[in-house]
């Protein structure tokens, strides 16, 4: 969540809500009524008392997964809730699957609409936030407010938050952040029981045109990393909203193809076990890990034996501040990326805002890097503050990584045991600008990956590939021109990129919104489309 939001009653029954900024550490006041804001504290007899009315959805600059736009007032007879997200946001994610379970138990009494309100500049473009609706696989209402008009009609000031309105149209409370899923089941369904029984409930389905019926096949779906292995020639592809694992040789012919394409967590033979979004991936000896991030699993792949099998994690994911476990008894939190180091995996937990280590002779794992709050401060291992780190890769005794929500490329220095930031300044401070340590701005980058002693860094949201020297922090730009686009030659476009790896001198570049591999030459700087063979 992007700002810190405490809830305070005082004896009038009036609710104070104290927002404190993250950056400058102000704290700014916001008074309302206790029967609005907090779905712990809602009594249905108060909500009833106290109506106010929910402002309409005006300013709205695209609609999707509709012909049309919605209105409060056309949706009156049905419970509403309104998901105010940007799409970098973790915490985000997070609740979809609790939307998608709303949605799923209540289909005639629930109308769900996300209010698309951007943090970084490059989601407030509607074809970007379609991307992301394909890519999160959301099928509700979603409106772009890029202007954030409807985000200050509700007076919202953090991500998420959702608004909970009752079929006559009034407001019935809010909550920021997630795990509001038993409280909002409870309400939905006092809520949808009391207006049924008044004969107020329209059971009508609302029409919907849904972005992923206008989309065609393609081989990949949303790519979102890759890992190159020079010293056995192959590739493996995170083929990640096709739930698999696709192992190539470095010239796309296809060797094998880990997971059915269904959704799950099933372990066994690479036909049979299934995925869920992996992303990122190490390899030692014979043995593939992957972080199967939104299962909240680490997966080992034996590439001789052709199994898959679990080795951390539930499966649920962890709450926050959790303080790790031992293999599949304990849960994680949205591992994202990972990588190998002396019998340890170094995984780069972007839910717990973390770096975390698991020793594979024990199986037991725990953070290694970071305190948990969500922030850009450099120190020692668990006195720093990380934000959403999403990529991880390893040199000379130092972890890189990118931290994605300070816009930032960080490295934990294995033997100083300290955190120190190469670019970045803060949650709020972020562009498509070169320079030295303090004029480089990226924007949400997602990967990063090392090669002769420079850092390369997958800047997602500006499309590019840059570079930062770490002997004097100089960032520049290595390809791309800041706009989205699929262009192969010397002057490539990228759509989002979001991992890289090495090996034998070409770069490859999970283009994730381009749903393709990408290989520049690293000599020519020439940019080609690796073409998977044999593939469905």
């Amino acid at each position: 969540m992007e700002s810190i939001c405490l809830n305070v009653k005082n004896e009038a029954g009036m609710g104070i809500k104290l927002f404190i900024c993250p950056l400058s550490g102000k704290v700014v006041f916001i008074i309302l009524m206790l029967s609005i804001f907090c779905f712990g504290e809602i009594h249905v007899a108060l909500a009833q008392n106290k109506k106010v009315h929910a402002p309409e959805l005006a300013g709205g600059t695209a609609w999707f997964n509709v012909s049309k736009p919605l209105t409060i007032a056309e949706l009156k007879g049905k419970m509403v809730l309104l998901d105010f997200w940007t799409y970098c946001c973790i915490n985000c994610m997070h609740i979809i699957p609790d939307l998608k379970k709303l949605e799923a138990k209540y289909p005639k009494e629930l109308v769900v609409i996300g209010v698309h309100s951007a943090k970084f500049e490059n989601e407030r473009e509607s074809e970007n936030i379609r991307q992301a609706i394909l890519r999160y696989e959301i099928e509700h209402p979603v409106v772009n407010d890029s202007n954030l008009a409807i985000w200050q009609a509700y007076g919202v000031r953090a991500w998420p938050t959702l608004v909970l309105i009752d079929p006559e149209g009034n407001i019935v409370g809010s909550d920021t952040g997630e795990g509001h899923y038993e409280v909002l089941d409870k309400l939905i369904g006092e809520f949808s029981s009391r207006y049924r029984s008044k004969n107020l409930i329209n059971e009508n389905p609302i029409s919907l045109s849904l972005e992923k019926d206008k989309l065609g096949s393609s081989s990949l779906s949303y790519p979102g990393k890759v890992l190159a292995d020079e010293t056995s020639s192959r590739l493996f592809i995170a083929d990640s909203n096709h739930n698999r694992i696709i192992i190539t040789d470095l010239e796309g012919e296809i060797i094998d193809i880990a997971g059915s394409g269904k959704m799950g967590k099933s372990d066994g033979s690479f036909a049979e076990a299934n995925f869920k979004h992996p992303q990122g991936m190490t390899i030692h000896d014979e043995n593939l890990y992957v972080a199967d991030t939104e299962n909240h699993l680490i997966r080992k792949l034996d590439l001789q034996a052709k199994t898959v099998t679990t080795i951390a994690g539930t499966g649920n994911q962890a709450e926050f501040m959790a303080s790790g476990g031992m293999g599949v008894s304990s849960p994680m939190n949205s591992p994202w990326d990972i990588v190998y180091l002396d019998d340890k995996l170094y995984i780069a937990m972007a839910g717990a805002h973390q770096i975390w280590v698991m020793d594979l002779d024990t199986k037991v794992f725990q953070p290694f890097a970071g305190s948990g709050r969500e922030g850009i401060a450099d120190g020692t291992l668990d006195g720093c503050s990380l934000a959403q780190p999403s990529g991880i890769a390893i040199n000379d005794n130092k972890l890189y990584f990118a931290d994605s929500e300070v816009s930032a490329t960080r490295y934990v220095d294995l033997v100083k045991m300290s955190v120190k930031t190469l670019v970045g300044k803060g949650l709020f401070d972020f562009g498509d600008k070169d320079g030295n340590h303090e004029e480089t701005r990226l924007q949400h980058p997602l990967g990063v990956t090392t090669y002769n002693g420079l850092i390369y860094v997958a800047d997602t949201y500006n499309h590019k590939i840059k570079v930062i020297n770490p002997t004097d922090n100089i960032c520049r730009t290595f390809l791309g021109n800041g706009r989205a686009g699929y262009t192969d030659g010397k002057e490539p476009q990228f759509y989002e990129p979001g991992g890289l790896s090495v090996a034998n001198n070409r770069l490859y570049v999970a283009d994730t919104n381009n749903h393709a591999i990408r290989v520049i030459d690293m000599k020519t700087k020439e940019v080609s489309t690796l073409q998977i063979k044999g593939i469905k």
